[in-house]
Protein backbone atom coordinates (compact mmCIF):
# COMPACT_ATOMS: atom_id res chain seq x y z
CA UNK A 1 0.00 0.00 0.00
CA UNK A 2 1.62 3.24 -1.15
CA UNK A 3 1.63 6.06 1.38
CA UNK A 4 2.74 9.49 0.27
CA UNK A 5 4.57 11.04 3.21
CA UNK A 6 4.87 14.78 2.66
CA UNK A 7 7.14 16.95 4.77
CA UNK A 8 9.41 19.97 4.59
CA UNK A 9 12.96 19.76 3.17
CA UNK A 10 14.39 20.85 6.51
CA UNK A 11 16.88 19.27 8.91
CA UNK A 12 14.31 18.50 11.60
CA UNK A 13 11.91 16.69 9.26
CA UNK A 14 14.79 14.88 7.56
CA UNK A 15 16.01 13.76 10.99
CA UNK A 16 12.53 12.51 11.91
CA UNK A 17 12.21 10.36 8.80
CA UNK A 18 15.85 9.23 8.59
CA UNK A 19 15.03 5.70 9.78
CA UNK A 20 12.28 5.29 7.19
CA UNK A 21 14.31 6.84 4.39
CA UNK A 22 17.20 4.46 5.09
CA UNK A 23 14.92 1.46 5.33
CA UNK A 24 16.05 0.71 8.88
CA UNK A 25 12.54 1.06 10.32
CA UNK A 26 10.05 -1.67 9.50
CA UNK A 27 7.51 -0.12 7.13
CA UNK A 28 5.11 -3.05 7.49
CA UNK A 29 2.79 -3.46 4.50
CA UNK A 30 3.38 0.13 3.37
CA UNK A 31 5.60 1.65 0.71
CA UNK A 32 6.39 5.20 1.81
CA UNK A 33 7.02 7.79 -0.89
CA UNK A 34 8.73 10.86 0.60
CA UNK A 35 7.49 14.11 -0.91
CA UNK A 36 9.44 17.22 0.04
CA UNK A 37 7.91 20.67 -0.20
CA UNK A 38 7.85 23.94 1.72
CA UNK A 39 5.31 24.22 4.51
CA UNK A 40 3.08 26.76 2.79
CA UNK A 41 2.71 24.43 -0.21
CA UNK A 42 1.98 21.50 2.12
CA UNK A 43 -0.71 23.55 3.86
CA UNK A 44 -2.31 24.37 0.51
CA UNK A 45 -2.25 20.74 -0.63
CA UNK A 46 -3.67 19.53 2.67
CA UNK A 47 -6.71 21.71 1.97
CA UNK A 48 -7.31 19.46 -1.02
CA UNK A 49 -6.48 16.25 0.86
CA UNK A 50 -3.78 15.32 -1.65
CA UNK A 51 -1.45 13.23 0.53
CA UNK A 52 -2.13 10.34 2.87
CA UNK A 53 0.28 11.73 5.49
CA UNK A 54 1.44 15.33 5.58
CA UNK A 55 3.17 17.81 7.81
CA UNK A 56 1.15 20.98 8.26
CA UNK A 57 1.21 24.16 10.28
CA UNK A 58 -0.99 23.98 13.38
CA UNK A 59 -2.55 27.22 12.07
CA UNK A 60 -3.86 25.24 9.09
CA UNK A 61 -5.34 22.37 11.05
CA UNK A 62 -8.86 23.82 11.64
CA UNK A 63 -9.17 24.17 7.87
CA UNK A 64 -8.40 20.48 7.22
CA UNK A 65 -9.76 18.77 10.34
CA UNK A 66 -12.57 17.23 8.30
CA UNK A 67 -10.00 15.39 6.17
CA UNK A 68 -7.09 14.79 8.55
CA UNK A 69 -6.43 13.87 12.16
CA UNK A 70 -3.36 15.04 14.10
CA UNK A 71 -0.96 12.27 14.99
CA UNK A 72 0.30 12.39 18.56
CA UNK A 73 3.91 12.21 17.28
CA UNK A 74 5.82 14.36 14.82
CA UNK A 75 5.16 17.76 16.33
CA UNK A 76 7.52 20.74 16.22
CA UNK A 77 7.17 22.71 19.45
CA UNK A 78 8.86 25.98 20.30
CA UNK A 79 9.68 25.57 23.99
CA UNK A 80 10.47 29.18 24.90
CA UNK A 81 11.77 29.84 21.37
CA UNK A 82 10.21 29.97 17.95
CA UNK A 83 9.69 32.13 14.85
CA UNK A 84 11.26 35.56 15.05
CA UNK A 85 10.69 39.03 13.74
CA UNK A 86 13.93 40.60 12.53
CA UNK A 87 14.73 44.01 11.08
CA UNK A 88 17.67 45.95 9.68
CA UNK A 89 17.73 48.23 12.72
CA UNK A 90 16.66 47.83 16.33
CA UNK A 91 12.88 48.16 16.65
CA UNK A 92 10.33 47.76 19.43
CA UNK A 93 7.26 45.57 19.02
CA UNK A 94 5.01 48.62 18.77
CA UNK A 95 7.16 49.91 15.89
CA UNK A 96 5.96 46.96 13.76
CA UNK A 97 2.39 48.21 13.50
CA UNK A 98 1.68 49.59 10.07
CA UNK A 99 4.98 48.30 8.71
CA UNK A 100 5.63 45.99 5.78
CA UNK A 101 6.59 42.51 6.98
CA UNK A 102 7.74 39.60 4.85
CA UNK A 103 6.04 36.40 6.03
CA UNK A 104 6.63 32.76 5.00
CA UNK A 105 2.97 31.99 4.38
CA UNK A 106 -0.49 33.06 5.45
CA UNK A 107 -1.26 29.62 6.88
CA UNK A 108 1.94 29.25 8.89
CA UNK A 109 1.70 29.19 12.67
CA UNK A 110 4.33 31.92 12.69
CA UNK A 111 1.90 34.23 10.87
CA UNK A 112 -1.00 33.33 13.18
CA UNK A 113 1.13 34.07 16.24
CA UNK A 114 2.28 37.38 14.79
CA UNK A 115 -1.35 38.35 14.26
CA UNK A 116 -2.14 37.44 17.87
CA UNK A 117 0.76 39.64 18.97
CA UNK A 118 0.06 42.72 16.84
CA UNK A 119 -3.62 42.35 16.03
CA UNK A 120 -5.45 41.46 12.85
CA UNK A 121 -4.72 43.85 9.96
CA UNK A 122 -2.16 45.75 12.10
CA UNK A 123 0.66 45.37 9.55
CA UNK A 124 1.24 44.81 5.83
CA UNK A 125 2.17 41.16 5.14
CA UNK A 126 3.75 39.94 1.92
CA UNK A 127 4.37 36.24 1.34
CA UNK A 128 8.01 35.50 0.53
CA UNK A 129 9.73 32.10 0.31
CA UNK A 130 11.02 31.51 3.84
CA UNK A 131 14.70 31.16 2.91
CA UNK A 132 14.66 34.47 0.98
CA UNK A 133 13.24 36.58 3.82
CA UNK A 134 16.52 37.57 5.57
CA UNK A 135 18.11 38.77 2.33
CA UNK A 136 14.96 40.65 1.28
CA UNK A 137 14.84 42.45 4.64
CA UNK A 138 18.54 43.24 4.46
CA UNK A 139 18.05 44.65 0.96
CA UNK A 140 15.37 47.02 2.24
CA UNK A 141 12.43 45.43 0.43
CA UNK A 142 10.54 45.15 3.74
CA UNK A 143 10.66 46.85 7.11
CA UNK A 144 10.87 43.51 8.91
CA UNK A 145 10.73 39.79 8.29
CA UNK A 146 9.13 36.81 10.00
CA UNK A 147 11.75 34.06 9.96
CA UNK A 148 11.33 30.34 10.54
CA UNK A 149 13.49 27.20 10.27
CA UNK A 150 17.26 27.66 10.27
CA UNK A 151 16.93 31.42 9.80
CA UNK A 152 16.34 31.54 13.56
CA UNK A 153 20.00 30.53 14.02
CA UNK A 154 21.61 32.44 11.15
CA UNK A 155 19.86 35.85 10.94
CA UNK A 156 22.71 37.62 12.75
CA UNK A 157 25.06 36.61 9.93
CA UNK A 158 22.96 38.93 7.73
CA UNK A 159 23.41 41.81 10.18
CA UNK A 160 19.75 41.75 11.22
CA UNK A 161 18.34 42.63 14.64
CA UNK A 162 15.86 40.59 16.65
CA UNK A 163 12.64 42.46 17.43
CA UNK A 164 10.74 39.63 19.15
CA UNK A 165 10.94 35.87 19.50
CA UNK A 166 7.32 34.74 19.20
CA UNK A 167 8.00 31.53 21.13
CA UNK A 168 9.29 33.53 24.10
CA UNK A 169 6.33 35.93 23.88
CA UNK A 170 3.85 33.02 23.79
CA UNK A 171 5.45 31.21 26.73
CA UNK A 172 5.48 34.37 28.84
CA UNK A 173 1.74 34.80 28.19
CA UNK A 174 0.58 31.20 28.51
CA UNK A 175 3.36 29.20 30.24
CA UNK A 176 2.99 26.79 27.31
CA UNK A 177 5.21 25.87 24.37
CA UNK A 178 4.26 27.24 20.96
CA UNK A 179 2.92 24.40 18.75
CA UNK A 180 4.28 25.21 15.32
CA UNK A 181 3.80 22.15 13.13
CA UNK A 182 2.39 18.67 13.31
CA UNK A 183 1.88 15.53 11.29
CA UNK A 184 -1.55 14.58 10.08
CA UNK A 185 -2.98 11.46 8.50
CA UNK A 186 -5.98 11.27 6.22
CA UNK A 187 -9.10 9.99 7.93
CA UNK A 188 -10.32 7.99 4.95
CA UNK A 189 -7.49 5.46 5.44
CA UNK A 190 -9.52 4.07 8.34
CA UNK A 191 -8.63 3.65 12.03
CA UNK A 192 -6.48 0.52 11.62
CA UNK A 193 -4.17 1.98 8.97
CA UNK A 194 -4.06 5.36 10.72
CA UNK A 195 -2.87 3.78 13.97
CA UNK A 196 -0.35 1.49 12.24
CA UNK A 197 1.18 4.32 10.18
CA UNK A 198 1.37 6.57 13.24
CA UNK A 199 3.29 3.84 15.08
CA UNK A 200 5.74 3.58 12.17
CA UNK A 201 6.31 7.34 12.17
CA UNK A 202 6.96 7.27 15.92
CA UNK A 203 9.43 4.42 15.43
CA UNK A 204 11.28 6.49 12.80
CA UNK A 205 11.52 9.46 15.18
CA UNK A 206 12.84 7.21 17.94
CA UNK A 207 15.36 5.68 15.52
CA UNK A 208 16.75 9.13 14.72
CA UNK A 209 17.04 10.00 18.40
CA UNK A 210 18.76 6.66 19.08
CA UNK A 211 21.20 7.19 16.16
CA UNK A 212 21.60 10.92 16.56
CA UNK A 213 25.04 11.44 15.00
CA UNK A 214 24.20 9.56 11.81
CA UNK A 215 20.76 11.13 11.59
CA UNK A 216 22.19 14.66 11.98
CA UNK A 217 24.76 13.95 9.25
CA UNK A 218 21.91 12.84 6.98
CA UNK A 219 19.83 15.90 7.90
CA UNK A 220 22.73 18.26 7.25
CA UNK A 221 22.16 18.02 3.49
CA UNK A 222 18.85 19.85 4.08
CA UNK A 223 20.35 22.56 6.32
CA UNK A 224 20.82 25.69 4.24
CA UNK A 225 23.80 27.55 5.66
CA UNK A 226 24.15 25.27 8.69
CA UNK A 227 27.32 23.53 9.74
CA UNK A 228 27.16 20.28 11.68
CA UNK A 229 27.09 22.01 15.07
CA UNK A 230 24.25 24.35 14.11
CA UNK A 231 22.34 21.51 12.42
CA UNK A 232 22.60 19.46 15.61
CA UNK A 233 21.36 22.44 17.62
CA UNK A 234 18.46 23.04 15.24
CA UNK A 235 17.43 19.40 15.28
CA UNK A 236 17.55 19.41 19.08
CA UNK A 237 15.19 22.39 19.15
CA UNK A 238 12.48 20.67 17.12
CA UNK A 239 12.99 16.90 17.46
CA UNK A 240 12.79 15.92 21.12
CA UNK A 241 10.36 14.52 23.68
CA UNK A 242 7.59 16.76 22.29
CA UNK A 243 8.07 15.07 18.91
CA UNK A 244 7.57 11.57 20.27
CA UNK A 245 4.30 12.68 21.89
CA UNK A 246 2.65 16.03 22.52
CA UNK A 247 1.83 15.00 26.07
CA UNK A 248 -0.99 16.72 27.91
CA UNK A 249 0.83 20.05 28.03
CA UNK A 250 1.46 19.96 24.30
CA UNK A 251 -2.16 19.11 23.61
CA UNK A 252 -3.22 22.00 25.82
CA UNK A 253 -0.91 24.29 23.84
CA UNK A 254 -2.55 23.30 20.54
CA UNK A 255 -6.03 23.86 21.97
CA UNK A 256 -5.03 27.22 23.50
CA UNK A 257 -3.45 28.54 20.29
CA UNK A 258 -6.39 27.59 18.09
CA UNK A 259 -8.98 28.75 20.63
CA UNK A 260 -7.29 32.16 20.82
CA UNK A 261 -7.03 32.25 17.03
CA UNK A 262 -10.74 31.51 16.67
CA UNK A 263 -11.67 34.13 19.29
CA UNK A 264 -9.67 36.70 17.31
CA UNK A 265 -11.40 35.72 14.07
CA UNK A 266 -8.19 34.32 12.58
CA UNK A 267 -9.15 30.64 12.24
CA UNK A 268 -12.41 28.68 12.20
CA UNK A 269 -13.56 27.26 15.53
CA UNK A 270 -11.57 24.02 15.75
CA UNK A 271 -14.12 22.28 17.98
CA UNK A 272 -12.86 19.19 19.77
CA UNK A 273 -9.27 18.52 18.66
CA UNK A 274 -8.39 14.84 18.30
CA UNK A 275 -4.92 13.31 18.57
CA UNK A 276 -4.22 9.84 17.23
Amino acid sequence: MRIRLAHSPDPDDAFMFYGLARGDVDAGPYEFEHILSDIQTLNDRAMRGEYEVTAISIHAYPHVADKYILTSCGSSMGDNYGPMIVAREPLRIDDLRGRSIAVPGLMTTAYLTLQLLLGKDAFEPTVVMFDEIPDRVKAGDFDAGLIIHEGQLTYEQSGLHLVVDLGVWWQERTRLPLPLGGNTIRRDLGPEHCRAITDIIRASIQYGLDHRKEAVEYALQFGRGLDEQLADRFVGMYVNEWTLDYGERGREAVRRLLTEGAAAGLVPDPGEIEFL
